[in-house]
């Protein structure tokens, strides 16, 4: 083969090894097409939808589509979550969800999808503190007080879901405090908080971003955060280590997800746009109130975070003795 056929054969190669790749580089290049569609999968209020939509606006903006934000909640995220499975994996169907998301297989072992290998993780928008709160009418000032409490009497704790983050939190707790409590699983937070702050349920675990207000207006006291260290929201407010219970922290991450087929560059763009609307001031303004830690972690992070998260509540649930259908 002389050097002008060699030159032609290997150009020949190369476009030919090339070509499976440009439908789905022509699809990213064309994407978005339409609006998107962002599926919360927890009511109104929730932690998750108030950071959601924060994001969901500038992301908009910056795509040059509306980004329509769909709350579909029940069965502890779930249900949304499988509408996202479901959809075309075009890009045009997104999940916003929590941390909720790797706890499904625990919670829910009869789900139509698989959490580790259904999704694409996209990117974090962040964790956000859960904080345990009880009613002033409860008499009860700090967690070692609840706990004592729990141990003598029959308590509840109510959550967003069977599943939900607050769920997970709460359950963390109660083990590593050492007391029994009898989950109510409610839509939502904004109704799980509902309940608690009448006192019908004994207390919760919920994300600063939903608690805070009736924190701030005393219709519900904090007796402490689930992260390692003390929140900015919260400054006076120990953490559930601090209070003497190990192992009790929680992360409740927040961020968005894809179909796992999905087109790559596709996913690689989003974690771009979705960077560079979490640095923006107006973003990061509107984040500060909701006490968002930063977890700049890359698709393949997310991805992995979340395979290791489902393992570590499958052994929760074999640690607290629960039983799921």
């Amino acid at each position: 083969m002389n050097s002008t056929s060699r030159r032609r054969f290997l150009g020949l190669a190369g476009a030919a090894l090339a070509t499976p790749a440009l439908p789905r580089l022509g699809a990213a290049q064309s994407w978005p097409s339409k609006p998107i569609r962002a599926i919360v999968p927890f009511s109104a209020g929730s932690t998750i939808d108030i950071i959601g939509r924060i994001v969901a606006e500038p992301l908009a903006v910056a795509l040059g589509q509306p980004v329509v934000v769909e709350n579909r909640g029940g069965a502890g995220g779930t249900i949304g979550s499988y509408m996202v499975a479901q959809a075309p994996a075009d890009g045009h169907t997104i999940l916003i969800h929590a941390s909720a998301h790797s706890a499904a297989p625990a919670a829910y072992p009869k789900a139509p999808y698989d959490t580790a290998n259904d999704f694409s993780g996209v990117a974090l928008f962040g964790s956000v503190p859960n904080v345990t709160v009880i009613a002033p009418s409860k008499g009860i000032k700090t967690l070692k007080e609840l706990a004592e409490a729990a141990k003598k009497g029959k308590f509840t704790f109510a959550s967003a879901g069977v599943g939900s983050a607050t769920h997970w939190a709460a359950e963390r707790l109660r083990l590593a405090a050492g007391f029994d409590a009898t989950h109510i699983p409610f839509r939502g937070g904004p109704e799980a908080l509902t309940e608690v702050m009448t006192g019908r349920v004994d207390f919760m675990s919920i994300g600063i971003s939903s608690g805070l207000p009736l924190i701030r207006d005393g219709r519900l006291i904090p007796l402490a955060v689930s992260t390692m260290k003390r929140s900015a929201a919260l400054p006076d407010v120990p953490t559930t280590t601090e209070a003497g219970y190990k192992d009790s922290d929680y992360t409740f991450w927040n961020g968005m997800l894809v179909s796992a087929k999905t087109p790559r560059p596709i996913v690689e763009r989003l974690n771009a746009e979705v960077q560079k609307v979490l640095a923006l001031p107006a973003v990061q303004q509107k984040f500060a109130p909701q006490a968002i830690e930063a977890m700049p972690l890359t698709p393949a992070e997310f991805d992995a975070l979340i395979k290791k998260e489902v393992e570590s509540n499958l052994a929760i649930v074999k640690a607290a003795g629960l039983k799921f259908n």
